[in-house]
């Protein structure tokens, strides 16, 4: 029998690996990126043009590479970053593996530029498919070039799977945030199809929160920082009145690196209980800093999911020091965004810890050493005592509970259960309420109780008006029938870049419901109008919760955009909507819901109704 087993040729095998390190352009924007973090850029460039599909270009003034390095960086396991195995436990540059170039070469046409600080000139390479097309000098300025065109060129699969230009790009943008997030002492900027939708100058984590997200978070961010002999928190966390429906404006970092974990998102949400509601989410952006031997980052081929050496213990320190802060918000002065009071002196790179020993000094300048501290350590240790013992879940668990809504924007209203066995008697025509039957009732506030020939029906007024709203504002948008109810007074809303692109992008839909505004000011909009039928009217709320609502709906639903934007609308009017007592308005309510398409479910699946079967009530009260 001939022999089977055969090595694969490296440009079929870097294709394999891409597929693990490559999976979108998002995943180029960020190992590029890092690349000229790691480099030492005071500035960095990112163009991209249709999101990256066509086009992704990084330019840095670091400290470039030679010729020699030039070409090996396109090797697989090349690396400057790892000599030995214990490297790998005190990593604290971005990347180390030495994959990233080698796999985007594999499956892209990538073009390279860069020249060190002693060179009378640079280098240039044009890689095809892991092939060496070109190789010489090039005339250039201090720094690195890298050009990745045509991405997924020669796997059509991999780009036909590829989101729309809308949603790739919210992902590049993501990216963009975290990494500039985390290094604000760079300049950064980032150029889509020739417009400019960041310019992120060098300065403070305040004014690069401010930079990314916009100038309303000037007034909503709290100061939040504690330390313990082997373990840094610091960054900022938003006031409670600012929080949101939406999970996208939270970051952690360790040692500078952004991670998820959705066991440290709950400790932060536990520290706002009762603060906020149940469904809404706060900001927060913390900096965790501690010794790189206590965390292992080579778990995920991303290099966002690490494992801490004692989760617990972290996760009691993060939310007593965020309970702290929310405790002593209402004293603290506004911030100076000229002087931040939290990053001073903040480090290009995180200092090295000595193994085994304890980190003293990290280069922060405005934080106070442990002696200094000492005057606070029992109401911190209260606090952290405290959030140990809440915590009785552990951390699988938690991240059980937590993964499943962790990277949605927005996820789905909660529901109270209704505590019978119903789950399987949902309604079919013949159950329809019809006028012969009795007066409907509302109960807590929220269910309507109606008497149907099979039983009683329950329904979610919430929810029934959801689906009558969807129906309704899907026919809006398609006859361009919107009526606009006017503003007494224009309401101003300051957008983050990305959002008011998004807003031109939809302002033709966004005017067929009934809103009426016009740009006013550098990403600002004035609102001087919204839809006739909603109710109990916050205009900044309202149009806030559309774009946040549609973002999610696109990032994760396969919807067009009248239906994507009819959904969120929908969804937002309706949780607004206050449900009235009265029988005919509460029959109204009825009449509506079985009058649409679908009354049995939202626009997202979920039951508006149930009936609990008249064989159901009879068995409850069987004697025995």
């Amino acid at each position: 029998m001939p022999d089977i087993i055969h090595l694969l040729p490296d440009a079929i095998a870097n294709q394999i690996a891409a597929g693990e390190v490559v999976q979108r352009p998002a995943s180029v924007v960020k190992e590029l990126l890092e690349n000229s973090v790691d480099a030492g850029s005071t500035k960095i460039q990112l163009i991209v043009s249709d999101a990256g599909k066509n086009l992704i270009q990084v330019i840095d003034d670091g400290k470039g590479m030679s010729e020699t390095d030039a070409r090996m960086s396109f090797e697989r396991h090349a690396t400057s970053k790892i000599r030995k195995s214990e490297d790998l436990f005190n990593i604290l540059t971005m990347g180390f593996r030495g994959e990233a170039l080698a796999s985007i070469a594999a499956v892209a046409r990538v073009e390279l530029k860069t020249k060190t600080t002693d060179a009378e000139l640079g280098s240039s390479i044009i890689i095809e498919a892991s092939e060496v097309k070109s190789q010489g000098p090039d005339s250039m300025n201090q720094g690195t070039t890298l050009s990745v065109k045509n991405l997924f060129y020669n796997v059509p699969a991999r780009r036909n799977f590829l989101k729309s230009n809308s949603v790739e790009m919210r992902h590049i943008i993501d990216e963009f945030q975290r990494i500039s997030l985390a290094n604000p002492q760079i300049g950064f900027s980032l150029i889509q199809n020739d417009k400019e939708v960041y310019n992120a100058p060098a300065g403070k984590l305040s004014q690069r929160i401010v930079h990314l997200f916009g100038k309303n978070y000037q007034t909503q961010l709290i100061t939040c920082q504690e330390e313990t002999e082997w373990f840094k928190v610091t960054g900022y966390i938003g006031k409670p009145e600012h929080a949101k429906k939406t999970r996208g404006e939270q970051f952690f970092f360790v040692n500078n690196r952004f991670i998820k974990s959705s066991y440290l998102n709950h400790a932060v949400q536990g520290a706002y209980e009762g603060l906020i509601k149940d469904d809404q989410h706060p900001f927060y952006t913390l900096f965790i800093e501690m010794d790189p031997a206590r965390i292992d980052i080579n778990v995920h081929p991303t290099k966002t999911e690490i494992k801490f050496e004692d989760e617990r213990s972290v996760y009691g320190i993060i939310k007593s020091a965020v309970k702290q802060a929310l405790g002593a918000h209402n004293v603290t002065p506004s911030l100076d965004f000229e002087t931040d009071v939290n990053f001073e002196n903040f480090a290009v790179h995180t200092q090295r810890f000595e193994s085994g020993a304890t980190h003293k000094d990290s280069g922060y300048g405005n934080f106070k050493s442990l002696d200094q501290k000492q005057g606070k350590s029992v109401r911190w240790e209260s606090l952290y005592e405290s959030a140990i013992n809440e915590s009785s879940l552990s951390p699988a668990e938690i991240r059980q509970e937590e993964m499943a809504g962790f990277d949605q924007s927005i996820p789905d209203e909660p529901r109270e259960k209704v505590q019978m066995e119903i789950a399987s008697t949902l309604s079919s025509s013949h159950d329809a309420p019809t006028s012969g039957t009795s007066d409907p009732v509302l109960m807590h506030e929220k269910y309507v109780m109606k008497q149907v020939k099979s039983g009683v029906m329950i329904l979610d007024a919430t929810l029934a008006h959801e689906r009558i709203l969807y129906e309704n504002y899907l026919g809006t948008l398609e006859n361009k029938t919107g009526m606009t109810q006017k503003s007494l007074f224009p309401v101003s809303l300051d957008l983050s870049p990305a959002d008011f692109s998004l807003v031109m992008e939809l302002e033709k839909e966004i005017m067929a419901l009934g809103f009426e505004f016009e740009v006013f000011g550098d990403k600002s909009i004035a609102i001087n109008g919204v839809p006739a039928d909603v109710q109990h009217i916050n205009e900044k709320e309202l149009f806030e919760g559309l774009i946040e609502q549609f973002k999610y709906n696109k990032s994760e639903l396969s919807l067009n955009t009248q239906e994507s934007i009819a959904r969120a609308m929908a969804k937002r009017s309706a949780s607004r909507t206050k449900i009235s007592k009265e029988t005919l308005e509460l029959k109204t309510l009825i009449d509506r819901l079985f009058a649409c398409s679908q009354p049995n479910y939202t626009p997202n699946g979920t039951p508006t109704f149930v009936i609990l079967g008249l064989e159901k009530i009879v068995e409850f009260f069987k004697y025995k």
